[in-house]
């Protein structure tokens, strides 16, 4: 039985990996840290989990959560987690990062977007968290960077056809819907009910910082730069997202011809749902689960390709992905404690 810690258990994605590994079946939650809510009950915050978590959570130490784990979730806010990562990397601690610090492997294009990077020389050892395409590399791992969750809407449809020289990669264009949970659970003015409820909004065009991560690991499969138009807008919802993205194609291929490229890809990807011709993903049939579905259609008359995929954005856009990532590192059956059954409503 590994010893799982949440190091910011408070937080919607912290919540989130509470739950999840709450039931998971070789894992078991050994400590949960928050800053905010220290000496309170888990059950007290989120009261859902009473019976089920009563774990009080504890001030950040890095020799408790040392001491008290196997591997460490660290559901922090950008910056934050670098500086608590080195430490526990060098006590021999399998480390899963939330937050973007450890997702690029240029650091100048990380401190381009965020900030000066504190722990450089973990970032050319840490994985990209993304299973479906590097789950090899995960295995051995020491320290994933998980994908954020726009990232993993985008790449998961895209980078197939991309290493199958389909697409045009100087046209290539994503919009995608987020539920208000993607803005985690801080106070804040633009996702306050009122802000949020009958509206439905653009914002950062152009200039979303999980734009250019989207960009790095498109660009290290095509052995090329890429720069792909990526525009991301909020829905008056909870949890779930939507994105389209359109394609221009190299040359003449067919919808079955992108979908049998995917089917063949993602084979064996436990994960990962293509629909069948026709049928396009719904947020609703993802919600509290580890799925992404794709849908696909060639539009003739413009020669272009659409790809819809849906996720949930707490689930395999953050703490589901990281509970699989842990699966992997672990030797676990990557569906471990991530085999929840969709509603059907």
């Amino acid at each position: 039985m590994v010893r799982a810690a949440v190091v910011g258990a408070t937080g919607y994605a912290g919540a989130e990996l509470v739950r999840i590994l709450s039931g998971h079946p070789h894992a078991r939650l050994s400590m949960i840290t928050s800053r905010q809510y220290v000496g309170t009950r888990f059950s007290d915050i989120y009261p859902s989990m009473a019976g089920i978590v009563d774990l009080t959570c504890q001030p950040f130490s890095e020799e408790a959560v040392s001491e008290a784990s196997d591997v460490v979730f660290t559901a922090l806010p950008h910056k934050a987690s670098m500086a608590v990562v080195p430490g526990l990397i060098g006590q021999g601690k399998k480390v899963i990062d939330l937050g973007a610090d450890f997702r690029f492997k240029d650091p100048a294009l990380y401190e381009a977007w965020y900030e000066p990077h504190q722990a450089k020389d973990l970032l050319e050892s840490a994985v990209y968290g993304l299973p479906e395409i590097y789950f090899s590399e995960i295995r051995n791992a020491s320290l994933i960077g998980n994908p954020g969750c726009y990232p993993t809407s985008v790449v998961l449809p895209l980078l197939p056809l991309v290493k199958a020289r389909f697409v045009d990669l100087e046209n290539i264009i994503s919009d995608s819907k987020s539920g208000a949970s993607g803005a985690g659970r801080s106070v804040s003015l633009a996702t306050l009910f009122c802000e949020v409820n009958e509206g439905f909004k653009a914002y950062k065009v152009a200039e979303h910082r999980h734009n250019p991560e989207m960009d790095e690991v498109l660009s290290l499969f095509a052995g090329r730069a890429i720069h792909i138009t990526f525009v991301p807008h909020l829905v008056p919802m909870t949890r779930g997202m939507l994105t389209t993205t359109y394609v221009g194609l190299k040359e003449s291929i067919s919808t079955q011809d992108v979908t049998s490229c995917l089917d063949i890809f993602f084979e064996n990807k436990p994960f990962v749902r293509i629909c069948p011709p026709g049928k396009f993903p719904d947020t609703r049939h993802v919600k509290g689960t580890n799925f992404c579905d794709i849908g696909v259609r060639v539009a003739e008359r413009t020669k272009r390709l659409i790809l819809v995929s849906a996720i949930d954005n707490l689930v395999k856009g953050a703490s589901g992905q990281a509970v699989q990532n842990m699966n992997i590192m672990f030797g676990f059956p990557e569906t471990a404690g991530l085999d929840q059954v969709p509603f059907p409503l």
